[in-house]
């Protein structure tokens, strides 16, 4: 953790300082932190953004695909010219130039169980943004396993969630979600569509929730699911209870 702020850090964080909650030592404790985005897409590239201007220290993204046409309605990251590179290069040339306090580390790869836990252990809270459950099934067994923070988010055309995932201290993703959706029940993202800005409704949610683990503030959305429908612009929040029998995080 840094012995005290620079003068331009006192000048960039100015509104994170005057906060009780947060002041000079919660920013040194953002700079000194790290976190770890999987999918850098439309809920990765909003929780990017914020989790870089607030100065968390170090930042790892995870994508393995190159951008298309079709991503720029949602995944604010990205630029025109951007179409074609891979996401993680053109996300790191766009978050070094917005705060040189921060280190960006990008992994052009797709994460599998056999390289997941190498990664996600140098990290102190994941950020789940990817749009499939098989990996977010992945990133929550990995995570209850190491014991490392998770939040995870999840969009729908209008609808979107979002939770937090504390091993040990409440419900995993599996106890909220024991099975995938049936085959048949919900279409693939190409085909349902989705409202461009509900990913970053949700993905700024992720990375508020994110800032309050590493800042130690607030209360997170651990055993809480929050839902958000952008037709009515309404919130609901459903809560859960560890699941004894739960595969992942259940007792042995």
């Amino acid at each position: 953790m840094p012995d005290e702020l620079s003068r331009d850090q006192r000048e960039r964080y100015r509104r994170h300082l005057v906060f009780s909650e947060i002041g000079e030592a919660g920013q040194r404790r953002l700079l000194s932190s790290s976190a770890l985005i999987i999918g850098a897409g439309g809920l990765g590239s909003p929780a990017a953004l914020y989790l870089t201007s607030c100065g968390v220290g170090r930042i790892g993204l995870v994508d393995s695909d190159d951008l298309e046409l079709s991503n720029l309605h949602r995944q604010v990251l990205y630029a025109v010219e951007d179409i074609g590179k891979p996401k993680v290069t053109s996300a790191y040339e766009r978050l070094s130039s917005l705060n040189p306090d921060v280190r960006i580390k990008t992994y052009n790869i797709r994460l599998e169980p056999g390289n997941i836990e190498g990664i996600v252990k140098d990290y102190g809270v994941v950020l789940d943004c990817t749009d499939n459950f098989s990996s977010k099934y992945l990133s929550n067994d990995t995570c209850v396993r190491l014991g490392k923070p998770l939040v995870m988010g999840g969009i729908y055309r209008f609808e979107g969630q979002a939770t937090v995932i504390l091993p040990g201290k409440g419900p995993c993703y599996r106890c909220i979600f024991p099975e995938p959706p049936a085959p048949g029940t919900m279409l693939p993202p190409e085909e349902a569509g989705l409202l461009g800005s509900v990913p970053g409704v949700i993905g700024a949610i992720q990375a508020t929730e994110a800032l309050k683990l590493l800042a130690g503030i607030g209360e997170p959305l651990c055993g809480k699911l929050l839902r958000y429908d952008a037709r009515t612009c309404g919130f609901s929040v459903l809560r859960f209870k560890m699941n004894e029998h739960c595969p992942s995080c259940g007792r042995r």
